[in-house]
Formats: structure tokens, C-alpha cells, sequence
């Protein structure tokens, strides 16, 4: 039995994103690491069905019910101890992480971001507003990004770029359902394949 990454995705909604790197998993396209947890940090996220439905323990840790944020991160920091966790995928994770967090984890956290980091992006830039954001600016270029995640939102090493052209009729929701399925849908499993790689050979 080959070492394998254990990959904790933690996640807010819906979950295409959690889907996308399961999908590759099944495929045979993440040989070096496996999905071992699903955090959500909302009640009733669609995620936390995915997960149950693929296998996955799958928990809820909720910011508000564990009283704020360092007894949240400190729950998020039990569980994936517990699990033994190597790598955590931010997919779609809406709750800020502050340094006490990410630095316990060093190049150990990634995130997947719906723009060509260093536009569109930092606080306040998450979901439809992003693609807002490039069509009110008139970019005919946009894409995803995966980068390491630190202490600023939005601020690691980036990872991995894909671009996606910007059509003429495009919505914020039409440009989102496209920059997911050409390029966040594709690098994120890349990028949770290469790390999980590098960690199991250090």
C-alpha cells in the first residue's frame, strides 16, 4: 500500500469544486492523494451531501455555534489533527483564516480563486462579484487561480493559471459556470495532485 496525501476540503456551499477533485480522484488522476475529510462551515451545505454520497467523513463547524473565530479555528485544528490531515483545499470556504491558522500549515493550504490573481481579488472579492468585477472593468481575459493560502486573502504563491476568454453577451452568471468547467474544474485537481505529490516525497 502506496503512501497517499490525506486531503481535508473545506467548503461553504454547493461544493463543484469538492465534485471536480473527486471526479479526478475517480479517474485515476490523483494518484498521490486521497480525499480523508469534508469541513463545511455552513449547516445544510450541498457539499456535505457530496461527501456523504462519495464515502467521506464530513463535518459541520460552524464560526457562529463554536463562538468565534479562535474556538472555530481551533475546532477546524482538532479535526484535522484527528484525521491526520497533510493537505486542506479551501473550496469555495467562505471564513476568513487568520495567521494563528495558516501558519501552522505552511505550503499545506491551498485555495482556488475565480480570477487571474493579482485582478479581482483580496476581501471581499468571492463568487458572482468577482465576475462582476471583470465585466464592469471590461477585461476580455479572465480564469482561476490556484495559490497557497497565508494570512492574507487572496496573497500566497501562486500555483497554477488558467485563462478564459470573456464573451461579448456574457453574464456574471454565464462567466462563472465557465471559468469553473475550463479552469478552475482543471488546475484545482492538477494543483491537489502535485502538492499531495510533493508531500508524500519530503
Amino acid at each position: 500500500m502506496s503512501k497517499k496525501a490525506r486531503i481535508a476540503v473545506l467548503v461553504s456551499g454547493g461544493g463543484t469544486n469538492l465534485q471536480a477533485i473527486l471526479d479526478a480522484a475517480a479517474r485515476g488522476e490523483i494518484p498521490d492523494g486521497e480525499v480523508a475529510l469534508v469541513i463545511s462551515d455552513r449547516s445544510g451545505a450541498y457539499a456535505l451531501e457530496r461527501a456523504e454520497k462519495a464515502g467521506i467523513p464530513a463535518l459541520e463547524i460552524n464560526k457562529k455555534a463554536c463562538g468565534g473565530q479562535l474556538p472555530f479555528e481551533q475546532q477546524l485544528i482538532a479535526a484535522l489533527t484527528t484525521n491526520r490531515i497533510d493537505l486542506i483545499v479551501l473550496a469555495g470556504f467562505l471564513s476568513i483564516l487568520t495567521e494563528n491558522f495558516t501558519t501552522l500549515y505552511p505550503r499545506r493550504i491551498i485555495n482556488v480563486h475565480p480570477s487571474l490573481i493579482p485582478s479581482f481579488c483580496g476581501a471581499g472579492f468571492y463568487g458572482l462579484k468577482v465576475h462582476q468585477a471583470a465585466l464592469d472593468r471590461g477585461v476580455k481575459v479572465t480564469g482561476a487561480t490556484v495559490h497557497f493560502v497565508n494570512e492574507i486573502p487572496d496573497g500566497g504563491e501562486i500555483i497554477a493559471q488558467k485563462a478564459v476568454d470573456i464573451r461579448p453577451e456574457d453574464t456574471p452568471e454565464t462567466l462563472q459556470r465557465r471559468v469553473m468547467e475550463q479552469a478552475e474544474w482543471i488546475i484545482l485537481p492538477q494543483s491537489v495532485e502535485k502538492i499531495s505529490k510533493e508531500i508524500i516525497l519530503h
